[in-house]
């Protein structure tokens, strides 16, 4: 309940996070039935960079900031064109040097990549964040906001009607026991929903249990899980973040082959220090055969 995103907002993490699900929403529209994105964990949706909290820590410099007005290679640039595009979007007119000044939150972006048929549901239990997402949703007849713990959102708000859909578990990770519940989360959704696309978010730091969670997802006997990985620098001498990773259930065939190409870029344009990594791999399914870690 303590967590505020305002001061990660943009950051390398958001970065790899948000151009995946541009990419999953992108993949969705490909068939003209409706779906439903549904964001267990939404925040306030959109984010001013400009804000005093922002500007505190300034993560947002070393993510998005180092992307805006990159050049890119055109293989990168028709990757991730659908995310920066919402980006750019936000910041018509630049902010201060030619960079930006809003960044859009998940449910955000992803509501702005709709078409008149797709469906947002976002949760969020932060009582003060909740009415500044409702806010920003206001009057939006495709978007339900609601005050709900996110975890209880796997269990209740599955399957969507759409029978479609996407599913972003993007935990604050406040808590012991995260990475636990996140794979326990992921077990209870799928029973209810196992065609849906799940996008699971995880920090890496010094001391995070990651082989236990990837041997815990393994478990699930789920058929197909790509796991995809970011990190900017060491983590032996930091206690915060080093980077950050997502597990996709149920990915869009093409999805390997887009990070592939992806990862090695934002790792080069994201680096912190020289240690930065990159690795995308199979849990199961396609290639765990692949022998990923």
């Amino acid at each position: 309940m303590n967590y505020r995103h305002i001061y990660h907002a943009g950051n390398f993490a958001d970065v790899l996070k948000h151009a995946v699900l541009a990419r999953l929403v992108t993949y969705l529209k490909q068939k003209d039935k409706a779906f439903r994105v549904l964001d267990t964990h939404a925040g306030i949706g959109l984010y001013d960079l400009s804000s005093d909290e922002a500007q505190k820590t300034g993560e947002w410099r070393d993510g998005i900031g180092r992307l805006v007005e990159a050049e890119l290679p055109p293989p990168v640039a028709a990757i991730i064109e659908p995310y920066l595009a919402a980006v750019r979007d936000l910041n018509p007119q630049g902010g201060p040097g030619g960079g930006i000044t809003h960044y859009p939150g998940s449910p955000k972006l992803a509501r702005m990549l709709f078409r008149p048929q797709d469906r947002l549901s976002a949760m969020e239990l932060h009582p003060d964040d909740f009415e500044t997402l409702h806010r920003l949703f206001d009057g939006d007849f495709q978007s339900r906001i609601t005050q709900l713990d996110g975890w209880l959102a796997l269990g209740a708000h599955l399957p969507p009607k759409e029978k479609r859909g996407l599913v972003l578990v993007d935990p604050p990770f406040e808590k012991d026991g995260e990475y636990e519940r996140l794979a326990e989360g992921l077990a209870k959704a799928y029973r209810r929903f196992a065609g849906g696309i799940y996008c699971l978010w995880y920090p890496l730091k010094k001391g995070a249990p990651v082989k236990e969670f990837h041997d815990a997802l393994k478990a699930l006997e789920i058929p197909k899980m790509l796991c995809a990985e970011l990190s900017v620098r060491s983590d032996r001498e930091i206690t915060g973040l080093a980077g950050s990773g997502l597990v996709i259930v149920n990915p869009p065939y093409t999805l390997k082959a887009e990070l592939d190409i992806l990862l090695p870029f934002l790792k080069e344009r994201l680096r912190q220090d020289r240690f930065a990594s990159a690795r995308c791999f199979w849990l199961r399914g396609e290639a765990a055969l692949n022998r990923g870690p």
